[in-house]
């Protein structure tokens, strides 16, 4: 886990930096398992989030917004009571390990002063944030509760005492110098990183890694040497805030040499964190909210082209239907000598070059005249049929395309975008519309698409789905703004407040366009670009469904840092 004992030690000692002695303004939940504090000093808002995600457990300073729930949850409250208004004296880390107390001076109903702890346990799964007592040590409240059935060496319920998690056995780097940590390590039994992982506190696979590259299989001194350069740095608190971009992003607050991966560099940790963290907690839970959409947007997709394949064979049928037409010809001209009862009529064919005899089926039920009757009968079935299947296959393709668009707008989208893609759905008839009273107290806001700062400062935006694609384009762009969409895949309206845009901002918007596309994984994707007013709505096409033409293409493949540098402009 990259998030180890010094990653906690680098952002506490940041945040005694930027926020210790600021005034705590504003306390809200948007989440279970979040909180954002906004956190006034010298004048300036800080953002403080604390989580206890199960896989995203963290706390630093952030820029990202966050959404305040109309009805705050009791947690969320009962911190408002306490800590508004209060001053955060010191943020301080529990020796190396990965829990931070937050020491909060405040005053009561009755204006006594009191103190709080406010502290923060990253520890995965096993994550916690808590209200304590300081005087009493008591806790007050935590995001998640632990009663003495789950957890025989602590109880973490309102009214107990608050107790750490039991220790591991390892010594504080703090207190270890590097000749006492080579006289516990045996270089005998190998697997030095695991030796030292198992010995210093707060180290990770990560920086254990670290010191065995370093040492490059050398003898004491080299490991001696490795080590104490680490140490050094986290004692002195020089910190080079970096994500290595590789198979897959990872973070660290010094430097690894052993990943030889592509590095971006930070000035703060929190900015760091805030860069890697971004959105993924976010993406985890729409997953998890949008999970039975996503499910019911694929069975409707499967539905449709279950549809075109019986569709298919019915096709394949009817293109028989000319030859039952020619069967009921030859049968008419033939009909002297066919006579009731016969089972067959061995007839010339006259549409065979060669005249060749043919042989049709008969029904000996019927007269020779109602058998033909009945060719020709088959024969207008099939030519109708075929018309018919033609048609719903087309109207099946469309079906796909739309709920396609609609799978990959669930797959990129906010948690605010959820709610707008399910209206969008009551409203085509695909899903059961809210009862009129729930309508009412839920009433769709507008539309909001996502907007993004060019290099030169043009506004750019972004819709994340049908209802905002249709809002940017047909209502918030000017019919001279340049309009961009991944050539002829599912994917976002982009918009550049521009009718002349630079070549940069052409490019940087098509970014946005490749990467808000099915392709945004892809290299090389087209992108089409032209103006607004050269976009049409065809009438009855489904939402978010356009037409244009006057465009010209262009090929990028999506940057996702450009792309966040845009978004943090």
């Amino acid at each position: 886990m990259s998030f180890d004992g010094i990653v906690t030690r680098a952002i506490t000692h940041e945040m005694n930096e930027e926020v210790k002695t600021g005034r705590i303004v504003k306390i809200y939940q948007p989440t279970e398992t979040e909180l954002v504090f906004t956190i006034r000093k010298n004048r300036t808002n800080h953002t403080l989030l604390l989580s206890s995600h199960p896989s995203y457990a963290r706390f630093h300073l952030t820029k990202d917004q966050y959404h305040n729930p109309k009805e705050p949850p009791m947690l969320c409250m009962l911190l408002r009571k306490h800590l508004v208004g209060g001053f955060l004296e010191k943020v301080e880390q529990v020796s190396m390990e990965r829990i931070v107390k937050f020491h909060v001076r405040s005053r009561n109903e009755i204006g006594d002063e009191t103190m709080k702890t406010l502290i923060i346990e990253v520890m995965g799964k096993h994550s916690n944030i808590l209200l304590v007592d300081t005087e009493q040590g008591h806790i007050l409240d935590s995001i998640k509760h632990l009663p003495p059935s789950q957890n025989r060496h602590r109880t973490v319920m309102p009214g107990q005492p608050y107790k750490l998690p039991p220790e591991q056995g390892k010594t504080n780097p703090l207190e270890l110098e590097a000749d006492q940590l080579m006289k516990k390590l045996d270089f005998n039994s190998g697997k030095i990183d695991k030796q030292i992982l198992n010995t210093v506190m707060g180290f990770s696979p990560m920086i254990t890694k670290e010191i065995v590259h370093r040492a490059h299989l050398g003898g004491t001194d080299a490991y001696e040497n490795a080590y104490s350069a680490i140490r050094e740095q986290i004692i002195e608190n020089n910190y080079q805030p970096t994500i290595y971009s590789g198979d897959r992003e990872q973070f660290y607050v010094l430097p690894l040499t052993f990943l030889n991966q592509e590095e971006k560099s930070f000035p703060t940790v929190s900015g760091m964190l805030d860069r890697y963290y971004s959105g993924k907690a976010e993406r985890d839970r729409v997953k998890q909210q949008a999970g039975d959409l996503y499910k019911f947007l694929k069975n409707e997709r499967d539905k449709n082209k279950r549809k075109i394949k019986k569709h298919e064979t019915t096709l394949k049928k009817s293109e028989a239907a000319e030859d039952y037409q020619r069967l009921g010809e030859l049968l008419t001209a033939h009909m002297h000598l066919v006579k009731q009862g016969d089972e067959i009529a061995s007839v010339v064919d006259y549409y065979d070059p060669d005249q060749g005899e043919r042989t049709i089926e008969l029904n000996p039920n019927k007269s020779p005249s109602e058998n033909a009757q009945s060719y020709f009968q088959t024969y207008q079935k099939l030519k109708k049929s075929k018309q018919v299947v033609q048609k719903e296959i087309g109207k099946a393709e469309e079906e796909i395309d739309y709920f396609d668009r609609l799978i990959q707008q669930v797959e990129s989208a906010r948690e605010v975008d959820i709610e707008e893609i399910r209206e969008e759905l009551r409203e085509q008839g695909y899903m059961k519309k809210r009862s009129s009273s729930k309508k009412k107290s839920n009433k769709p806001s507008k539309p909001k698409p996502e907007h993004y700062t060019a290099s030169n400062g043009t506004s750019l935006y972004v819709g994340r789905n049908n209802k905002q694609n249709e809002y940017l384009t047909n209502r918030l762009a000017n019919k001279h703004d340049t309009w961009l969409h991944a050539k002829d895949i599912p994917g976002s309206h982009v918009v550049i407040q521009d009718d002349a845009p630079t070549e940069d901002v052409l490019f940087e918007a098509a970014q946005l366009a490749a990467y808000y596309s099915k392709f945004s994984q892809s290299s090389s994707v087209p992108v089409d670009y032209t103006l607004i007013k050269h976009v049409k709505k065809p009438s009855g096409a489904k939402p978010g469904f356009v037409t244009y033409d006057h465009q010209q293409t262009l090929y990028v493949t999506p940057d996702i840092n450009l792309i966040r540098d845009m978004k943090t402009k």
